[in-house]
């Protein structure tokens, strides 16, 4: 199995930079596709970004794009979340996961969720 365990997350004010991380271990996922989700307080879990771990093709969330960029690093078997520009709006818990479901970037593979690391942005 693949486990996925979150962390870098904090609290910035408005207009900073944090950078969130996702280590992998525990099986194999280079032929995989990887994503950030967050889920704010009363709401639905929303879709950030997700990388192709062989291409490194990217994509993201229009409420994200222009400021977080996603990327990996194949020999620590992690995945980054820059961010910049902090809202907000941004606050949130943010988990990383497998993507693909319904043939989707935007969809998880599985319903199967970590603890995920809390991003709280003051104003």
């Amino acid at each position: 199995q693949v486990q996925l365990v979150e962390s870098g997350g904090g609290l910035v004010q408005a207009g900073g930079s944090l950078r969130l991380s996702c280590a992998a271990s525990g099986g194999t996922f280079a032929s995989s596709v990887l994503g950030w989700f967050r889920q704010a307080p009363g709401q639905e879990r929303e879709f950030v970004a997700a990388i192709s771990w062989i291409g490194g093709s990217t994509h993201y969330g229009d409420s994200v794009k222009g400021r977080f960029t996603i990327s990996r690093d194949n020999a620590k078997k992690t995945m980054y979340l820059q961010m910049s520009s902090l809202e907000p709006e941004d606050t949130a818990m943010y988990y990383c996961a497998q993507v693909g479901g319904g043939g989707s970037y935007t969809k998880p593979l599985f319903d199967s969720w970590g603890q995920g690391t809390q991003v709280t942005v003051s104003s």
